[in-house]
């Protein structure tokens, strides 16, 4: 039997600039390569109509597609990880696995376990940096401890920035296969098909270049609306990062966020379940039920919040502003535990990304590194005056009937939220 390699996708479905296939195609041997419908990650999910295992379908049928013109595939597995690797050492003779490393604390444990038992079979595992320019330990303050707060850490990022490689691989040491088997429906894997279409993603010059002047507004739809594709690597960061090099420091500051609050999990990983600010735990929340429950249906009596939920609930995206106001409703006004937001947002989100929902919600809540003090209540009505004066926004995403009487009024909630921190702090 042949000895192969294996490259194994996962949060890097493409051909184009992927720097772990580049090293696998380099290496010599045939490159099989492999995906795993992970069955401990998608038996989590609430929802069989989930838009995230849709759009990954589809994009692994675009990448099948792209395999096929050069007489190779894509080969799909449903199952544990571990299980799948033992199969795959009883049919295959592998010298090495490649891939791309994650850095969520689960990934790493899984990454961990595949890595122990190839180690046992005589089989090498090497994984490689791809879906952020600085990795762990790469940007770190003179005392080398990791950065806690965003604005030095972004500048010592762009310090050590220098020349951007992009991985060009030559694609003749792909195993080719006679008869490209199908790619698994989303019945095969007990889901079923939702409304989204994949498309490739690509840069639009316009939107990143105007992309400091309009990205409040959310009635403008002016977001790169990249946040799947670099989620499960649909487009290569370093693509992103030339191009906002070129075109937009703001939104290259929004691509350093991406990466700083994924070096806060990998350095901090309790932050996953409890508050960055360890004094945050103390805080008295309400909790209240039925108030998250209208909450999570867009029925605050907050038009701009509601607005924001309805969005959320129909499409899987929330625009960013708005993202800001619905957290800071929830642990503020309602004074909801930041966890439960979050945890509905990972329900929801098409974008959702472990590091950067879990950053955000700390931020919003007060709790998080480089967090807005806790003094910081977004008035949702001074906030549509701001960034939805015409109520284009709202319009859009509120349904005609009736509003409900809005939960809770602001001046009181603010002065509640104020004196509830102020005793869980001192």
């Amino acid at each position: 039997m042949e000895k192969i390699n294996i490259f194994w996708f996962r949060r890097d479905l493409r051909l184009e600039d992927n720097v772990g296939l580049y090293h696998a195609l380099k290496s010599g041997l045939k490159v099989m390569p492999v995906f795993i419908f992970d069955t401990e990650i998608l038996d989590q999910l609430q929802d069989r109509s989930d838009k995230r295992v849709d759009y990954i379908q589809q994009a692994l049928v675009s990448l099948h597609r792209d395999l096929a013109t050069l007489k190779s595939g894509l080969t799909i597995y449903h199952g544990k990880p571990l299980d799948v690797f033992k199969r795959l050492t009883e049919e295959f003779e592998i010298d090495t696995v490649f891939c791309n490393r994650d850095y969520e604390p689960q990934a790493i444990k899984r990454d961990q376990q595949v890595k122990d038992f190839l180690h046992k079979k005589d089989i090498g595992f090497s994984d490689f940096k791809d879906q952020v320019i600085f990795e762990k330990n790469e940007i770190l303050k003179s005392d080398q401890s990791p950065y806690t707060v965003f604005t030095p850490y972004s500048k010592k990022w762009k310090e050590a920035l220098q020349f951007i490689e992009t991985f060009t691989s030559d694609f003749t040491n792909l195993v080719h296969l006679n008869n490209v088997p199908d790619i698994p429906s989303l019945e095969d894997i007990g889901f079923k098909k939702t409304e989204i279409v994949f498309t490739k993603p690509s840069l639009d010059i316009k939107i990143i270049k105007d992309y400091q002047q309009y990205r409040d507004f959310p009635a403008l739809d002016h977001t790169t609306h990249l946040g799947v594709a670099l989620r499960f690597g649909t487009v290569s960061v370093r693509k992103c990062v030339k191009f906002a090099l070129e075109h937009s420091e703001t939104w290259l500051n929004e691509l350093i966020w991406r990466e700083f609050f994924m070096q806060i999990l990998f350095h901090f990983p309790y932050v996953v379940t409890r508050c960055f600010k360890k004094k945050y735990e103390n805080i008295s929340w309400r909790n209240n039920e039925e108030e998250f429950k209208a909450w999570c249906e867009g029925k605050t009596g907050y038009p701009i919040v509601d607005a924001g939920m309805h969005e959320l609930n129909t499409t899987g995206f929330m625009h960013n502003r708005v993202r800001m106001i619905t957290a800071s409703f929830l642990t503020k006004h309602l004074l909801i535990d930041w966890r439960w937001g979050e945890a509905y947002f990972a329900q929801k989100l098409l974008d959702y990304d472990l590091s950067a929902n879990n950053g955000n919600w700390q931020w919003a809540a007060g709790s998080g590194c480089d967090a807005a003090p806790y003094f910081r209540i977004f008035n949702p009505e001074e906030q549509t005056k701001k960034f939805d004066k015409d109520l284009k926004y709202i319009k859009k995403w509120l349904p005609d009937d009736d509003q409900p009487e809005p939960l809770v009024e602001h001046k009181f909630a603010r002065e509640r939220a104020l004196e509830t921190y102020k005793k869980a702090l001192v």
